[in-house]
């Protein structure tokens, strides 16, 4: 059931690679599967919270996802190999640990764990 107001979906941009290498980094990175709706969209379906950064030295320029992982240093791992690139290796935050990363089509999301 839908919730009036409910924050309901994330869009990302893959213009800055082609949607298949986009589709294969997530798959291979995360194990996310996709539903193709024509040759240039395709929707994930992975869930979704979210928070408000208000400290300017801390919060990102523009939106930016975040992915849960239970073992950090084995996702940091998973998202070299899937051709991500790492831009903030693990440090840690007051809610746990975290490393960001650029998916190939240059989107910055971040991965944060225990």
């Amino acid at each position: 059931m839908k919730l009036n107001g409910k924050l309901d979906y994330l869009e990302l941009p893959a213009t800055g690679g082609t949607l298949d290498s986009v589709k294969s980094f997530y798959s291979a990175a995360f194990s996310w599967s996709f539903t193709d709706y024509g040759p240039t969209y395709s929707a994930f379906a992975e869930g979704l919270d979210g928070g408000f950064q208000a400290d300017a030295d801390e919060a990102p320029a523009k939106l930016l996802p975040v992915i849960y992982s239970e073992n950090l240093e084995e996702t940091l791992d998973a998202v070299e190999s899937a051709g991500g690139t790492i831009v903030k290796p693990i440090f840690s935050f007051p809610a746990g640990r975290r490393f960001h990363f650029t998916d190939p089509a240059g989107n910055e999301l971040a991965v944060w764990g225990h």
